[in-house]
C-alpha cells in the first residue's frame, strides 16, 4: 500500500487524462501528455489514407487541451477515485474539456482553425451546426484561458499547423471533415481503451488478408462446380450463364478504380461474382476492405451467412439493426463500432445514414470506408428523396477517398448524366463502366418470366382470390398491409388449403420463421398460396411458377418477377415462369408509390416488347422518366445545409444529420410484440429487462420482436392501455411493450383494429 501511495503522490501534479487500478490494487494512469500525443499519431495514420495525416494530428494534439483545467484534473481524480478527497470547486459534474482546444484551433487561425474546431469541439457531443451551436461555444475563450492555467507544454500549444489543403470541392468539403472527425473519434476512443481495457485490442482486428480471401472464394467455387458436375447440371443454361457473369466480373478486376455497373438479371449469381470482383480488384489496386450494402434487413442475413461459410464468422462483419446475438461473435461486435473487418456487411440506412451523421458512434468507422471497394446491391432502392446527396457522397468517395463503387442489381437505374427536372435537376454519375459485355444479350439468356397486363381493375379483392385460388402454388404481392390481410382473408374462403401472409406487421423473427416455411414447401412440391407486400421482393431466394403482382413501379414488377421461376426450372421443360400485373381495388397513395405506378403504366405503353420482357432498355427508360417525376431528389436542402456557405467555414451538421433519414423514424415508433419460438419467448426477455436492466443482448434479441408503426397508430394503442413503457431497476427505458393478450396475431402480426386504427395507410 506504501508503495502505491508513493506512486500517488508523485504523481499529483502531472496532468492526467484517465486513471485505473489494476488487478494487484495499483493505480495507473494515463498521463494527458500521452494521450494527446498517441492520439495525433494514430489519428495520423487514419488520416493519411486520404492524404490528411497533418489535418487528423493537429487534430489529435489539441482535442483534450481541456483537460489540463485544473477543475477537471480535480474532477477526474475524483471520479475515478484515484484521490478520493480531491477538491472539485464549482459545478460537481462533467466539466467541458472540449471547447478549449477549439479555441485555440481559431486563435491560432481563423480559417484552419474554424475546420479543426468542428472536429475537437465535437469528439464525445458530435458534430454541430455553426449556427445556434459552435460559433456561440468558440465564443468562450474563459475554456482556453482556464486551460493554459494547468501548464499545458508549449511545444504542444505551438504543434505546427496543417500544411496539405482541405478538399478543394465545394461539394465534398462536409464529407472531408466528417473523415477526418472519424480519424480523431477513433483514434481516441482507441487509445483510450489501450489504456484502460488492454486486453480488448487483441479482439479487434483479423490478419487475415484479402488476397487470403479471394483464394478461399476460389476455392469454395470450385467445390460447388464439382458438385453441379457430380449431379450433371453443370451445363445448364443458368449455369452456363452465371460462369460468363463470374468470368466477366473476374476480368475487370483489373480495371481502374471508379465506378461499376453490374447488371445482372435475377439468378445469374450477382452476390459471389460481385465479390470476387471485389476482391480482384481490391487486391490489384491495394484496397483495405469490401463493404457490401444491401437495403432490407429480411435479406441481409442471408447474404451474410453465405459469406460467413466461405470465408468464416471472424472475417465477415455484420451490422444491422435486426442482428441475432448468437450470432454475434467477440470480435464483430467490437468491430461494429468501427468497422475494421475485412468484409462488411450492412444496410443502406447504416452506410448512408452514417455517411450525413453528426454522432461519434455514427461517425467512427468513417475513415475505414476510405480504400475500400462498396457493392450496393440492389442499387434501385437508393432513396429518390434523397438521391442528389446520396450520389454526391458517393462520388466524394471515389474522387477524394480511394473508394471503387459497384451498382449491383437486376434493374439497373439510370443514375448518369441530367437527373430530374426544374429546379430538382442535377448532375449524376460519370464514366460508370458496364462489367458486363452485353447487358441486353444477357437479360434474353435468363429470361425466365411472361410479363402479362390484366385489363381493368379488379373490383374487390374476392375476385382475385376465385382467380388465384386455382394455382396450386402461387405467390401474390401487394403495396399495402391492409391489402395484404384483405386479400389473404378473401383466398382463405376459397381456397383448399390455407393461405400464408407475409407483411411488415409479422416481427422479423416471425417473418424468418414463415420464410422458412415457405422455401421448405416449395422444395417439397406442396400446394402453396402466399400473399405478401413488397418485402419478398428483394432479394429473398423463394421461387414460384406464378406470380401475381399489384400494380407498382417497373423495379418492382422486375423484383418481383425475380421470385418467379428463379431457377430457371421451368426452362427445362419449354416453359416460361407467368407474372400476372394486376390493378388492384385502389392504387397506391399519392406519393412515389403512385408516380412509380404512373411511371410504369407509360412504359408499358410506349414500349411494350421491352417492357414485358423486363429489358435493361425498360429499366433505364423507366427511371430516367420517374426521375422526372420526382418533386424533390433532395438538392435544395442538402445545398443549403452543406454546400452553400463552405467558403465561410459554415456547416450545419446537426441539422444535415437529422434531415438525412433513410427511414423516418420520427414518423414511426418501435413496439415490441409478445413472440415465442424455440430460441427465445420475447415475454421472458420483457421481464428480465425488469430485473436486470437493458443489456446489450437483451436488446439485440427484442430487437427481433419489434413492429413499426405510425406514430398515431402507437398513440392510440398506448392510450387505449394495449401497450405500456418498460422499467428496469433505475427505471423507465424507453422501450414500449405489448402488455393485453390478442395485440399480436400467429398469422398476421401485429393486430391494428378498429375504426381509429384499421383505416390507416400502411405500406409494406
Amino acid at each position: 500500500m506504501q508503495e502505491g501511495g508513493e506512486k500517488r503522490t508523485e504523481r499529483r501534479a502531472a496532468a492526467i487524462a484517465h486513471a485505473r487500478c489494476d488487478e494487484n490494487g495499483q493505480w495507473l494512469v494515463h498521463a494527458l501528455e500521452e494521450h494527446l500525443e498517441e492520439t495525433a499519431h494514430r489519428a495520423a495514420s487514419f488520416g493519411g489514407e486520404f492524404g490528411s495525416a497533418d489535418w487528423a494530428q493537429v487534430a489529435g494534439l489539441w482535442h483534450d487541451l481541456g483537460k489540463y483545467k485544473l477543475d477537471f484534473q480535480h474532477y477526474i481524480r475524483r471520479v475515478t477515485g484515484f484521490e478520493a478527497d480531491a477538491h472539485l470547486e464549482g459545478n460537481p459534474g462533467k466539466v467541458d474539456h472540449s471547447t478549449a482546444g477549439a479555441v485555440h484551433a481559431i486563435e491560432r487561425h481563423a480559417g484552419i482553425g474554424r475546420l479543426l474546431a468542428y472536429l475537437i469541439a465535437g469528439h464525445h457531443a458530435g458534430l454541430a451546426d455553426w449556427w445556434g451551436e459552435l460559433e456561440g461555444r468558440v465564443r468562450n475563450i474563459e475554456h482556453l484561458a482556464n486551460a493554459r492555467k494547468g501548464a499545458p507544454p508549449l511545444a504542444l500549444l505551438d504543434a505546427e499547423l496543417p500544411k496539405t489543403s482541405p478538399v478543394a470541392d465545394r461539394e465534398h468539403a462536409h464529407l472531408w471533415l466528417r473523415m477526418l472527425f472519424s480519424c480523431l473519434v477513433d483514434a481516441d476512443f482507441l487509445d483510450t481503451e489501450a489504456f484502460m481495457s488492454p486486453n480488448v485490442g487483441a479482439l479487434r482486428s483479423s490478419a487475415v488478408t484479402l488476397s487470403e480471401l479471394e483464394a478461399a472464394l476460389c476455392a469454395w467455387m470450385n467445390v460447388r462446380d464439382k458438385l453441379l458436375i457430380d449431379r450433371g447440371t453443370s451445363d445448364s443454361p443458368v449455369n452456363r450463364v452465371r460462369r460468363e457473369v463470374l468470368g466477366d466480373c473476374v476480368r475487370a478486376t483489373e480495371s481502374a478504380p471508379g465506378f461499376f455497373s453490374l447488371s445482372v438479371p435475377t439468378g445469374g449469381g450477382k452476390t459471389l461474382s460481385s465479390l470476387a470482383f471485389a476482391l480482384g480488384h481490391a487486391k490489384t489496386h491495394n484496397k483495405r476492405r469490401v463493404i457490401v450494402a444491401i437495403p432490407y434487413t429480411s435479406i441481409i442475413e442471408q447474404t451474410a451467412q453465405v459469406l460467413k461459410d466461405i470465408f468464416g464468422a471472424d472475417n465477415v462483419l455484420e451490422h444491422h439493426s435486426n442482428l441475432d446475438p448468437d450470432r454475434e461473435t467477440t470480435r464483430g461486435r467490437l468491430a461494429t463500432e468501427n468497422w475494421d473487418a475485412p468484409i462488411v456487411v450492412t444496410t443502406n440506412v447504416q452506410l448512408f445514414e452514417s455517411l450525413f451523421a453528426s454522432k461519434t458512434s455514427r461517425c467512427r468507422k468513417l475513415h475505414n470506408i476510405a480504400g475500400s471497394v462498396l457493392i450496393l446491391d440492389e442499387a434501385q432502392m437508393l432513396p429518390p428523396d434523397k438521391l442528389m446527396p446520396t450520389l454526391s457522397v458517393l462520388k466524394g468517395l471515389v474522387a477524394h477517398f480511394g473508394c471503387t463503387v459497384v451498382l449491383c442489381t437486376a434493374t439497373q437505374p439510370r443514375l448518369t448524366g441530367e437527373i430530374g427536372s426544374g429546379e430538382a435537376k442535377f448532375r449524376g454519375l460519370d464514366d460508370v463502366r458496364s462489367i458486363i459485355a452485353d447487358p441486353e444479350s444477357l437479360a434474353k439468356q435468363l429470361r425466365r418470366v411472361e410479363l402479362h397486363q390484366h385489363g381493368a381493375a379488379f373490383k374487390d379483392w374476392a375476385t382475385l382470390a376465385q382467380e388465384i385460388a386455382d394455382f396450386p402454388q402461387v405467390l401474390t404481392i401487394v403495396n399495402r398491409r391492409q391489402d395484404c390481410r384483405d386479400l389473404w382473408e378473401s383466398l382463405k374462403s376459397v381456397a383448399t388449403e390455407t393461405p400464408v401472409h407475409l407483411s411488415a406487421l409479422m416481427c422479423g423473427e416471425h417473418r424468418s420463421q414463415v420464410i422458412g416455411q415457405i422455401k421448405q414447401s416449395l422444395a417439397s412440391g406442396l400446394p402453396l398460396k402466399v400473399v405478401s407486400t413488397q418485402l419478398v421482393e428483394a432479394g429473398v431466394d423463394i421461387d414460384f411458377p406464378v406470380v401475381y403482382r399489384a400494380m407498382a413501379g417497373l423495379d418492382s414488377l422486375g423484383q418481383a418477377a425475380g421470385r418467379c421461376n428463379r431457377e430457371g426450372k421451368l426452362n427445362l421443360e419449354g416453359k416460361l415462369g407467368q407474372v400476372m400485373v394486376f390493378n388492384p381495388p385502389k392504387p397506391s397513395p399519392p406519393g412515389l408509390l403512385r408516380k412509380g405506378e404512373d411511371t410504369a403504366r407509360e412504359i408499358l405503353k410506349t414500349m411494350p416488347d421491352e417492357a414485358t420482357k423486363l429489358s435493361p432498355k425498360a429499366f433505364d427508360a423507366y427511371f430516367a422518366a420517374f426521375y422526372q417525376r420526382a418533386n424533390d431528389l433532395g438538392k435544395a436542402e442538402f445545398h443549403s445545409l452543406l454546400v452553400k456557405n463552405v467558403g465561410k467555414y459554415e456547416f450545419q451538421f446537426r441539422t444535415a444529420s437529422e434531415w438525412y433519414q433513410l427511414i423516418d423514424d420520427k414518423g414511426t415508433r418501435s413496439i415490441v410484440v409478445w413472440y415465442q419460438c424455440e430460441r427465445f419467448d420475447s415475454r421472458k426477455l420483457i421481464e428480465s429487462i425488469k430485473y436486470i436492466g437493458p443489456t446489450r443482448t437483451l436488446m439485440r434479441r427484442l430487437q427481433r420482436c419489434t413492429v413499426n408503426v405510425p406514430v398515431r397508430a402507437f398513440n392510440i394503442l398506448r392510450e387505449q392501455g394495449s401497450i405500456q413503457e418498460v422499467s428496469g431497476p433505475d427505471g423507465p427505458i424507453g422501450l414500449y411493450c405489448q402488455c393485453v393478450p390478442g395485440l399480436y396475431d400467429s398469422t398476421f402480426g401485429l393486430r391494428l383494429e378498429g375504426p381509429e386504427l384499421s383505416g390507416m395507410e400502411f405500406v409494406c
